[in-house]
């Protein structure tokens, strides 16, 4: 075989060799590189190289499942011994004495009940196999280790060269937490080796840059087992900075026309009934029960502002009706899924809920996304959009959901604006538009949505009046730009490595007097910037000048300002400014002159 290709895969997913690909019309050739198509198969063969390395070093080892996924693979085992960071270089050892003996990897099919009986005193593979519905079955093998898989594969080991494992962790079998415990081992693989060393710098920059390690290091945020997992407290630092985002959202929705409104965070179960989350949704929500009465804690903010709309009747001509929120909510996250302020059960959506007539739909959207675009640009992030369609578990009727999805796609290529599609991805209301943006360090990160949702007007009976005198149903646009302040936060925390702009930097400027006597001079000078709304901290503690220096420069603080005698007499500042790397001085009027222009800088 050649060795820039993988192979030739037919369309039931099985690697054949080059000779018999010509008897197969449907075969194609998957190209050896760093594509998605490429990757997916690489990796998965790389996970079963890890299992097979596992089984070798500990006989005892029975695997449950080894998917791929975004960040690479991984594989769920069970075995007698811990396993800890420090076994990885020894399984990826085992793992490169695997590739030198030249294995193939061999694909054979058995019937479902064949599986059942040939691994019978394996538990976790009979767990494997209730959840496959075939009635047969593939296996790979590799040697003398062989597992249930689709596939495809690579056909032979030596393809495997480019791999790390990345960490371990704790899963719970099949996702439940009511199930055992199973170690979880991650890794990643590429095609060529420089793929992989420029990965592997990447992931070495991550932790640097690791918003729970960065919002220790800045006081921002913290969380306390004690009062429950997943449920973030925000420090004085923290709720500085959320502020100052919440505020540059705030002037610029109520630009665009959005009325600041704030529904209950809990309703009687039957509204959660009506809007389907009940059903659809339910397995997420915290429930409670009130005079013996079930209420459910709201893990959206749809259901209050229908109620907000109905309240007084509209017509026509008071459409688009904009409604947006800063709406606390919370959600049943499992466990294992909780990750610093990336995932939580309490968090707080930058939620907005437009109704508008069906052939405002276009413009509402494009408005949106332009909106999302504006966010985007001031935080320095790329983005990409993708239209998520109906999903398996939805409410509304087929023609209800194409029309929506319809008109997103509408809106979109009425505008020239690129998207991809995302196949059953919707909400379980309505289609909607996901935004991805790119950080820094090339990640890609779910963030805004904007939804289209026939079906909650319907549900909850929503009217106005139309030109024609007669009572229509409103289209209900769903949206969100930035998704939830926390994950936000976590992104630009990550995105900025915590050096945030100024007109978002938690403390703008850090004044460290010489000496006592400099110290009125510093609060002098604090007290005006306060005034501006300039966040400012005096480092006048009894520690040296250069040690108070180096803790102001941990902060991330833009400016650390210098004040002794001359900075007295003559009314400056010394600066040293953290994002330029220099240091200057300026009158204090200047200063104040170069804060005002920085601080215009986030508006949107």
């Amino acid at each position: 075989m050649s060795e820039n290709l993988i192979g030739y895969i037919d369309n039931l997913g099985n690697i054949i060799d080059t000779q018999s690909a010509g008897e197969n019309p449907d075969a194609k050739a998957i190209e050896y590189d760093n594509s998605a198509e490429s990757l997916e198969i690489v990796r998965h063969s790389t996970a079963h190289l890890m299992a097979q390395a596992i089984t070798e070093l500990y006989s005892n080892a029975k695997f449950f499942v080894g998917p791929t996924v975004d960040e690479g693979f991984y594989y769920d085992f069970r075995v007698d011994e811990k396993i800890g960071e420090e076994d990885l270089k020894k399984i990826e050892k085992k793992m490169k004495e695997l590739i030198k003996k030249k294995y193939k990897i061999e694909k054979y099919e058995i019937t479902k009940a064949e599986a059942l009986e040939k691994f019978t005193a394996d538990d976790l593979k009979q767990a494997v196999l209730t959840r496959i519905p075939d009635e047969v079955v593939s296996i790979y093998k590799q040697g003398d280790f062989e597992d249930l898989c689709q596939g495809p594969h690579v056909p032979a080991l030596r393809f495997l060269h480019n791999f790390k494992l990345t960490r371990v962790a704790g899963a719970y079998l099949g996702g439940d937490e009511k199930a055992e415990m199973l170690t979880r081992i991650y890794g990643i693989a590429f095609a060529d080796k420089e793929s992989l060393k420029a990965h592997l710098k990447m992931l070495e920059e991550a932790k640097k840059r690791d918003h729970r390690k960065i919002g220790a290091e800045m006081e921002l945020f913290m969380f306390d087992e004690e009062s429950g997992a997943g449920l973030p407290f925000w420090m004085p630092k923290g709720s500085r900075l959320r502020h100052k985002l919440e505020t540059i959202l705030h002037k610029a929705h109520r630009k665009r026309g959005y009325e600041p409104v704030r529904g209950p965070e809990i309703l009687k179960a039957d509204m959660w009934r009506t809007s389907g989350h009940y059903a659809c949704y339910g397995e997420n929500m915290y429930l409670t029960t009130i005079d013996e009465q079930e209420y459910g804690v709201k893990p959206m903010n749809c259901i209050g502002h229908i109620q907000i709309f109905k309240q007084t009747g509209k017509s026509y001509r008071d459409l688009p009706v904009k409604y947006y929120e800063y709406g606390v909510v919370h959600r049943h996250e499992k466990s294992g899924a909780l990750h610093g302020l990336l995932r939580v059960r309490e968090f707080t959506q930058d939620d907005a809920h437009i109704f508008c007539a069906p052939n405002q739909i276009a413009s509402e959207v494009i408005e949106i996304v332009e909106f999302v675009d504006s966010v985007m640009k001031l935080f320095g992030f790329n983005y990409s959009m993708e239209v998520a369609t109906k999903p398996e578990k939805a409410i509304g009727e087929d023609a209800v959901w194409e029309l929506a999805t319809q008109g997103l796609k509408d809106a979109l290529d009425e505008n020239n604006l690129p998207y991809t599609i995302d196949e059953g991805g919707g909400a379980f209301y309505g289609p909607k538009i996901d935004v991805k943006i790119t950080d820094a360090l090339g990640r890609k990160w779910q963030c805004g949505t904007i939804q289209v949702d026939f079906n909650l007007p319907e549900r909850f009976e929503v009217e106005y009046v139309d030109e024609d005198n007669t009572r229509k149903q409103p289209v209900m646009i769903h949206r969100a730009i930035l998704g939830s302040f926390e994950r936000f936060i976590a992104i630009l925390t990550e995105h900025y490595a915590g050096e945030f702009p100024l007109f978002l930097a938690p403390t703008q400027v850090i004044f460290v007097p010489i000496s006592d006597v400099h110290v009125s001079y510093a609060k002098e000078l604090q007290a005006q910037l306060m005034e501006i709304e300039i966040d400012c901290e005096i480092y006048d503690k009894n520690d040296s000048l250069n040690k108070r220096v180096r803790n102001a420069e941990k902060q991330r603080v833009p400016y650390v300002v210098i004040v002794g005698d001359e900075e007295v007499k003559n009314r400056t500042v010394a600066l040293r400014n953290r994002r330029t790397k220099e240091q200057y001085n300026l009158s204090f009027d200047e200063f104040m002159v170069e804060l005002t222009q920085q601080l215009n800088e986030g508006k949107i």
